[in-house]
């Protein structure tokens, strides 16, 4: 219950377009239709209210190596990239790897859990030097899907200061009511031109092995300077199979999808209610995506004791907090898109090993 993929069977209009896919004995070279970016582009319209043009959107292999282009892309080595953190690591890799200077924002938890933006401290940390910030909506770990509010501040400040945006929104389409995903730069038409926005099929649909998704950048001088590093790395144009399988889940996957983040809220309400009952493990309740992030600290282990005790004691394979920034010591992360009886046997596990530390 660690990777952010789900156990859950793929949309079946994708396995049969799939098929009539395989049907075709060529398996060459393929571009991505324009049909499948314009079903992209429907769906991003009634489902997040973003219109965004075609010309605007681009292949990538994964959000990751989109991160990465951007960053080389919009910044010189040594300039300075803020990430608010915890968060998904390949973000703090991708900064380093790259040799920009990883500047940390630590995200600010309320006493009820609830995690917020730290402006002030983000703020203080801005020098000239400062080109880049790195932005994770829906949030992955915490669970947070950002408001309007926030973003709007978030966004007054990168344009006082000149700062450019990656926004990685694979998650934007798991997100439960009354909540509703914002992308950020759907908020004006200044941050929409001071934004690379990450999206695709991966998360929303249980895709993640087509390795496809997209970039949107409206900002004909970002996309220009974007576009000539993603032709130095060649990211190609994808493959056949994983065309066909986007425009499939854009096109038909509306019910599909409406099922799944009703199943998925469910299992989101269970763990609630399971942690209520359960003190020596706090969870402030996800607002999108389907990864609980639960606070261990009142089990006063260490993240290797803790880490060990999940695998060895309860069986089950968590992300240990750690792994998402030193903000997260004493957290674990719980993908919980699985069915509801593995769900139910997870935590009658976890419950039966917290039952046994506590007698002894």
């Amino acid at each position: 219950m660690w990777v952010a993929d789900m156990d859950l069977a793929t949309p079946s209009c994708v396995i049969r377009a799939l098929n009539e896919r395989l049907l075709h004995s060529a398996m060459g070279y393929e571009i991505m239709r324009k049909s499948g970016y314009e079903a992209q582009i429907e769906w991003m319209r009634e489902h997040h209210g973003f219109v965004m043009k075609r010309e605007w959107l681009s292949y990538s292999p994964s959000v990751v190596a989109s991160i990465g282009c951007a960053i080389r892309a919009l910044s010189e080595e040594g300039d300075e990239v803020i990430v608010p953190s915890p968060v998904y690591p390949p973000f703090y890799e991708m900064v380093k790897i790259n040799r920009r200077s990883l500047v940390l924002n630590p995200l600010k938890q309320k006493p009820d859990g609830e995690y917020g933006l730290d402006l002030d401290d983000l703020r203080s940390k801005i020098t000239p030097k400062t080109k880049l910030l790195l932005l994770c909506s829906p949030h992955n770990p915490v669970g947070r899907v950002w408001t309007r509010e926030e973003l709007n501040a978030l966004g007054d400040l990168c344009l006082e200061y000149g700062i450019r945006v990656i926004s990685d929104e694979i998650h934007c389409d798991i997100v439960y009511p009354p909540y509703k995903h914002i992308p950020f730069a759907s908020l004006s038409e200044e941050l929409r031109e001071q934004t690379v926005t990450l999206i695709g099929p991966g998360k929303s649909f249980n895709m993640a092995g087509f390795s496809i998704s997209t970039v949107c950048i409206a900002s004909g001088a970002m996309r220009e300077a974007y576009e000539k590093e993603r032709k130095r790395v060649h990211f190609g144009d994808g493959a056949a199979l994983s065309h066909v399988a986007f425009e499939a889940a854009y096109t038909g996957a509306h019910e599909w999808h409406r099922e799944l983040i009703g199943h998925l809220a469910h299992n989101e309400s269970v763990i609630a209610q399971w942690c209520e009952t359960h003190p020596q493990i706090r969870y402030r309740s996800a607002e999108g995506t389907y990864l609980a992030w639960l606070d261990c600290r009142a089990l006063g282990l260490g993240d290797r004791e803790l880490r060990e005790f999940f695998v060895r004691e309860a069986g089950l394979g968590l992300s240990p907090g750690l792994s998402f920034g030193k903000e997260g010591s004493g957290f674990m992360r719980l993908n919980f898109a699985v069915s509801k009886e593995v769900l139910k046997r997870a935590l009658d596990s976890l419950d039966g090993a917290l039952r046994r530390i506590t007698d002894v």
